[in-house]
């Protein structure tokens, strides 16, 4: 059973949750992001469980009591499957499968199947159908019937005595190739417009942050745009770009949400998006303030930027939904002069009035971005 490519648009319905803390590795709001990323997937959650292991189990990453445990609740509750909120390889997927009767999904599985749900654009939906085909190139051994089956003759598909199964990666391969090549001819196209874009001079800039911290509502606020918000995990995963302010150009775009475990193949795949942060002149690192996780989110984007090559670009900190915090707006600057964070809420003034500070700042060299830790002495105020 392969769900997140072999059964397309069908859902299992219920399911029931699986958050596992792996040493002292603690997340703090992980069964409640997991509950998240299920519903925005368009499950219904039937339930949670909550374990923790010193290390992963090899056969079944819990152990075989734990996932015993975990069926009875599961079955009990009605649940069609299991979600669990690390990535499982394809041993452990299967074992477990095998165990409990009932179809098992792991993080990985859950964020490609959002990100396939959300894409929109021809890009976007080449680009998550990269990322499946790389993911699933992996684990062809889960859920095929066929796989001990030869086929001989003299067929071009395959010649005497080929396994399906290696005839199944030729045809994956085949495929990825297309679609890297058609993913080279956009990311030429969008590099033109880059250029177009510098050579006028104008001051470029990308809003990152983890998924959900509000981006997109305020993309629309300072572009008067419409792109797509909701109160949702992944409500956008592609690139848009505007410009904005009337006394000042500048180019604002909208760059998907980064979460913490973000497959390692959608970032490959959506590298000439992501590209879009790793060469604009600031980055907008937005920040919801009102979650007690925001600490580990910022670290979770920072890495990610450190893996597109984005680590050193400016940053400007946005602390958003700073009322729900019962804290008033806030700009924080540099000994220069050089805003570095600013705290917003309905209101959004004073985040024009810094951009519009370094757009019409000259440049300078390049500097390390401070620590974020610098920067939320005033939100901790």
């Amino acid at each position: 059973m392969d769900y997140q490519y072999q059964k397309g648009d069908e859902t299992p319905g219920k399911v029931w949750l699986v958050s596992v803390i792996v040493g002292r590795e603690i997340h703090r709001d992980a069964a409640l992001e997991l509950s998240e990323l299920a519903t925005s997937c368009g499950f219904q959650v039937a339930g949670l469980t909550e374990a923790k292991r010193d290390r992963p189990d090899p056969k079944t990453f819990l152990g075989s009591g734990k996932i015993e445990e975990i069926k009875s609740e599961a079955l009990a509750n009605g649940a069609k499957a299991l979600i669990f909120d690390v990535a499982l390889s394809p041993a452990q997927q299967r074992n477990i499968e095998k165990a409990v009767g009932l179809e098992v999904l792991d993080r990985t599985n859950l964020i490609l199947e959002i990100f396939r749900q959300r894409a929109k654009t021809r890009e976007g939906r080449l680009q998550v159908e990269l990322a499946r085909l790389t993911h699933l190139s992996t684990r062809l051994v889960r859920g095929w019937t066929h796989l001990e089956r030869q086929r001989g003759g003299l067929s071009k598909t395959g010649g005497p005595g080929e396994k399906q199964i290696e005839l199944d990666r030729r045809m994956i391969a085949t495929r990825v190739k297309a679609l890297r090549e058609q993913l080279k001819k956009l990311e030429r196209q969008r590099n033109t417009q880059r250029k177009s874009r510098q050579r006028g001079e104008v001051l470029t800039v990308a809003l990152v942050g983890y998924t959900n911290a509000g981006k997109s509502t305020l993309f629309n606020r300072l572009t008067r745009g419409g792109v797509y918000a909701a109160d949702q995990l992944f409500a956008t995963l592609d690139t848009t770009a505007r410009r904005c302010f009337g006394d000042v150009e500048v180019v604002l775009s909208d760059t998907v949400g980064f979460i913490r475990g973000l497959p390692h193949q959608l970032i490959e795949a959506f590298k000439s998006t992501l590209d879009e942060a790793a060469q604009a002149d600031l980055l907008l690192h937005v920040v919801d303030s009102s979650t007690p996780a925001r600490e580990e989110q910022m670290a979770e984007v920072n890495k990610v930027l450190e893996e597109i090559g984005a680590k050193d670009i400016p940053q400007l900190l946005v602390f958003n939904k700073i009322d729900l915090e019962g804290k008033s707006p806030f700009i924080t600057c540099a000994e220069d002069g050089t805003p570095k964070a600013v705290g917003i809420s309905a209101a959004i003034d004073l985040l024009k009035d810094a951009i519009r500070q370094i757009a019409e700042k000259e440049p300078e060299e390049p500097q390390e971005t401070p620590d974020n830790e610098d920067w939320l002495a005033e939100f901790e105020r």
